[in-house]
């Protein structure tokens, strides 16, 4: 079955403000466009102000004839722009004038500019080698004297203007009906066009901005948590008391790693009362099966007494490997520097009669020179023990069991029996595991020696070969020396 791959937050993180950061602005500028057309504002500019200031202004005499009243409003208006000027037009021909008018200004503007409600009108081109006219503006308003055009400008030429100015036009004209309704199915994919026109650069430079800047930002706010989840890591059987920290976690996975040392105390203290009980259940076994081969000794000399000597002492091998395995968890400070070549083969020679008592022949093979290496000796001495008495027990009570050390740090125990098939190689690591289900053996020892391996930072395997028989080999690390 394959597993689920996991999502990116930092990915997912970035989609999602790409997709709010366009939802958010497709919907200010539809909110935009409805608010202006409820509300209809008018941005004011110069030469608009001037119309403006001038409506108030215009009448008729008592003969009728156009005129332009000093007001307020102008009054003030003609103070902030003193180059301001007017030409004002109505449908009877008449015309008034207000400040000084350019001269291409002040003439007959043609039947077009006569009907027009609103026009700018602007030079581009040079006149006499230079460019000197205004902007103006045109259009048409109702005064007190009629409907007028007025053509205005605040400067009467550009050497008037303060240096540099901006004037943005924008006319929407759409599409209509011969009735003068607005045509919308001609209007809609023209109007969608400009707004992808509008809205897609801004889009693009958000999203690019948010995708180059958000990954940092995650992966700089993640970074507590990523040390935390590398120190979780770190965590094994013997490190389980360790509590993760929290103080550069960000605060939403707070709660979970206060969860996860909850349940570490949990698993430690429920560990700890397990191998309590171990504990004091291999101790109070020694009591009753030393009762029992106390009485065995006394019964006589018949085949069932001895397999019931050899029972009782395979319940009291098997209460020592308990007791041993359970002396690992305690901390193993007690450690010295040793000669692996001189205390392997002082187990060699400890265990020798017991393997010639069992039909073998015990050889030692040491290296040129020592090797030191830095253990708990007790500790080293029953892995060593476990390995030769397996050896002794599973070797087919013939040939011989060598036992060799090398200048690397490694110990080899080899044997001339039937050995061990490859595909068990590693399943007899396994407590309780046997290869033989009817051995007398209890599945401890190479468990022991393992875990005994590890704790001193080495390995133990069994190794592939021509040779008859099984060669196990024991790494330990060598002592580092100062230089």
């Amino acid at each position: 079955m394959k597993l689920a791959r996991a999502r990116s937050l930092q990915w997912l993180l970035v989609r999602r403000l790409i997709l709010l950061q366009a939802a958010m602005l497709v919907f200010f500028i539809i909110l935009l466009i409805v608010v202006l057309s409820v509300v209809k504002p008018r941005l004011m500019i110069d030469n608009e102000a001037a119309v403006t200031a001038i409506v108030s202004a215009i009448d008729r005499d008592k003969d009728g004839k156009l005129v332009v009243q000093d007001t307020d409003e102008l009054r003030q208006f003609r103070a902030e722009h003193p180059k301001v000027w007017y030409i004002i037009h109505d449908d009877t021909g008449q015309t008034a004038r207000v400040g000084m008018a350019p001269a291409d200004y002040d003439r007959d503007l043609g039947n077009l500019l006569s009907v027009v409600d609103h026009a700018s009108i602007g030079f581009a081109g040079k006149h006499d080698g230079r460019e000197m006219r205004p902007e103006a503006l045109v259009q048409k308003v109702d005064t007190k004297a009629g409907t007028v055009q007025v053509v205005t400008s605040t400067f009467h030429s550009r050497s008037d203007s303060e240096g540099f100015d901006i004037s943005i036009t924008a006319i929407v004209d759409m599409a209509r009906k011969p009735d003068g309704t607005v045509d919308w199915p001609r209007v809609l994919p023209g109007l969608l066009a400009s707004l992808g026109i509008v809205l897609l650069p801004i889009i693009l430079a958000m999203g690019v901005t948010t995708l180059v800047t958000t990954p940092a930002v995650v992966r700089r706010s993640l970074a507590g948590l990523i040390g935390t989840a590398n120190q979780a890591a770190r965590i094994d059987f013997d490190t389980r008391a360790m509590q993760l920290p929290v103080k550069n976690v960000p605060q939403e996975v707070v709660p979970l790693v206060n969860a996860f040392n909850q349940a570490l105390n949990r698993l430690a203290q429920g560990i700890d009362s397990h191998n309590r009980f171990l504990t004091d259940a291999a101790h109070e076994l020694r009591t009753p099966i030393a009762i029992l081969r106390t009485r065995a000794e006394l019964l006589t000399e018949e085949p069932e007494t001895l397999r019931l000597r050899q029972d009782i002492e395979r319940l009291s091998h098997l209460a020592q490997q308990l007791l041993d395995h359970q002396s690992l968890d305690r901390p193993s400070e007690h450690r010295r520097i040793v000669d692996l070549a001189e205390f392997a083969g002082r187990v060699a020679a400890d265990l020798a009669p017991l393997a010639i008592e069992a039909g073998y022949d015990l050889a030692f093979e040491p290296p040129d020179g020592k090797v030191e290496v830095e253990v708990n000796a007790l500790q080293i001495e029953q892995l060593l023990i476990n390995i030769v008495r397996n050896a002794i027990e599973h070797g087919g009570g013939k040939g011989t069991i060598t036992v060799m050390v090398d200048p690397a740090g490694g110990v080899e125990i080899h044997d001339e029996g039937p050995g061990i098939p490859v595909e068990e190689h590693k399943n007899v690591f396994e407590p309780f595991y046997r290869v033989h289900p009817h051995s007398r053996g209890a599945g401890l020892g190479l468990n022991l020696a393992r875990q005994i391996a590890q704790l001193h930072g080495g390995s133990i395997a069994i190794l592939d070969g021509p040779w008859r028989g099984a060669r196990v080999r024991i790494q330990l690390p060598l002592r580092h020396r100062a230089v």
